[in-house]
């Protein structure tokens, strides 16, 4: 499998990963683990996607803190825990606990600092950087691909975003971890986006027509505290009158403006009241934005030691829903993202200034941005909160018939698959689309990763590595979350190894039962769990079970 004779120019590896998301820095892992060398590739000059640059707390199941993980996803946890516990000033309290979660936002058992997860991850890959089995390319996008053959890349041409340099990559294996899917167009990969017809897919919840720019929308999240009698109301942002009154055109309609508490609840559609309140809410109650994403607890940490706790702000409210980033060009690309970055320096105006307090008021003049945790100058993520990529057609789609609570009534798991590599839980979870969909909510029973979805249906060396596996419009809302998307990296990364070591293309792991077992024997040697259990509570799997479980497994109510 050599990669062909090398020009000037380039520079070689045996596994070229582009974009070093969740996804991408956990294919890099398995891939140097396993003796061999990889380059990663990432767009921005944090790594870690969804954790850092993006600045979404995982959002996890009820049981992941004993098991439904990979034992990387869970030694980067407990890393993260460490880390505070090594270098912040927590309460004894707080140290001594033994499911830390430093913001105590109720989304996640562990709700941290975008910076903590950076710190985290360029401490675990170092080591591998130092010997020279991984070279780490940052602000670098792909631009061109060179196929060797018709079912073979040959290299990636990298653009830098910092000098507009261009650098080509040749490897064996190409995986492709972006947030959008973004070497797959430029590999001629067959792909899809937005929503599939239901007449392809037999999905109950499918659209009636294929509608490929229908995609979910997209976020820039951003960092709030609040310091009280104080006045930082940030310069009125030009769009402000514009988002003050825009109202989302979804069917069902939505229930007034988008900048308002009000809003659908995303599982009955019916219109929800949602609370904010900096100083009123309690940490562990399953309401109110406050404390809903919340990434510090000043209570756990000295007296003293923080003015505020922080909000990150990833509410129904910034979600952008004026034009999707997966069908229109560079330029329009662009502009929607600087679209959603107005939108969302528009809500934080209006929780400055208008929005209606529990105290009759309006606005908390005291909010500031925390531009500190977020890296950015501006207090607004560094990228878009990406939910829907480009997907591989792939020799396997998941669809809803196979993991939707509904399809399988008596039963305590998805359907199961011989080619697993891997498992997940999450509710099969849209939110508004682009093209006018409300959000699309069903209940999910645990589910695995069929190694089909993650096999192009031609091309014999590139792999997804990210939210771009063999997925439904529908079901991408169940595998998209932070935990799936290591686990599938990961794999990409040990399949990758093990075609080298074996000489085979992924294929023929696929479609040969010994190649198969043999590869699944790996990946359960290096941790990554294949089975739910048979005896599985789902009570139990409530992904906001971890809001009242303390040290030993008590629970608080």
């Amino acid at each position: 499998m050599d990669p062909g004779v090398l020009l000037p120019a380039e520079r070689q590896t045996d596994v070229l990963i582009a974009g070093g998301g969740i996804g991408g820095c956990a294919a890099a892992i398995s891939v140097v683990e396993a003796g061999f060398k990889a380059l990663l590739a990432e767009a921005s000059d944090w790594i870690g996607g969804q954790f850092t640059s993006q600045a979404v707390p995982p959002d996890e199941h009820g049981w992941i803190e004993h098991f439904g993980c990979t034992r990387s996803y869970r030694a980067f946890r407990e890393q993260v825990r460490d880390y505070y516990r090594k270098f912040y000033p927590l309460t004894p309290e707080a140290r001594d606990e033994c499911f830390l979660n430093p913001g105590n936002g109720w989304v996640s058992p562990l709700c941290f600092e975008p910076r903590v997860a950076v710190a985290v991850l360029e401490s675990t890959l170092q080591p591998y950087v130092n010997r020279g089995a991984l070279t780490i390319l940052r602000e670098h996008r792909p631009i061109a691909v060179e196929m060797k053959a018709t079912t073979r890349l040959r290299a990636i041409t990298f653009r830098s975003l910092r000098n507009g340099a261009e650098q080509t990559i040749a490897a064996n294996y190409f995986l492709d971890a972006t947030e959008l899917g973004d070497v797959l167009p430029l590999a001629n990969a067959e792909f899809v986006t937005g929503s599939e017809s239901d007449l392809q897919t037999g999905e109950p919840h499918g659209s009636r027509e294929m509608k490929p720019a229908n995609s979910q929308a997209f976020s820039v999240c951003f960092a709030i505290e609040h310091i009280p009698h104080a006045n930082h109301i940030i310069e009125r942002p030009s769009r402000y009158e514009f988002w003050r009154s825009y109202r989302p055109a979804t069917r069902p309609a939505w229930p007034g403006p988008l900048l308002s508490w009000r809003a659908p609840n995303p599982r009955t559609l019916e219109a929800v009241q949602y609370s904010f309140d900096p100083h009123g809410e309690n940490g562990q109650a399953f309401s109110g934005l406050w404390a809903y994403r919340r990434i510090l607890d000043k209570k756990q940490f000295v007296a003293g030691a923080y003015e505020s706790d922080i909000c990150l702000v990833n509410w129904p409210m910034n979600d952008y829903l004026l034009g999707d980033l997966l069908s229109v060009s560079a330029d329009d690309s662009g502009r929607h993202i600087e679209g959603a970055r107005q939108l969302s320096l528009s809500l934080l105006y209006w929780l400055q200034t208008e929005a209606p307090r529990p105290d009759g008021g309006r606005g908390w003049p005291g909010l500031r941005l925390n531009s500190g945790v977020l890296g950015s100058p501006d207090g607004l993520a560094k990228q878009p909160y990406i939910r829907e990529s480009r997907r591989i057609k792939a020799e396997f789609t998941v669809c809803e018939q196979h993991v939707a609570a509904t399809m399988h009534p008596l039963g305590n798991r998805a359907e199961q698959f011989t080619d697993s590599v891997g498992i997940g839980a999450y509710r099969i979870d849209l939110h508004p689309t682009v093209g006018g969909d409300n959000y699309t909510d069903v209940p999910a029973l645990p589910f695995q990763i069929p190694l089909g979805s993650m096999i192009p249906a031609r091309l014999d060396n590139l792999l997804p590595a990210a939210k771009n596996i063999g997925t439904t419009h529908i079901t991408n809302g169940c595998y998209r979350l932070h935990p799936v998307e290591w686990n599938i990296g990961e794999v990409a990364g040990a399949l990758s190894a093990y075609c080298l070591e074996r000489n085979v293309c992924p294929r023929a792991v696929y479609k040969d039962s010994s190649l198969r077992r043999e590869f699944q024997n790996k990946l359960v040697k290096r941790g990554v769990e294949l089975e739910w259990p048979d005896h599985l509570s789902l009570e139990d799997g409530n992904p906001h079970r971890h809001a009242m479980v303390r040290n030993k497994g008590e629970t608080r109510q």
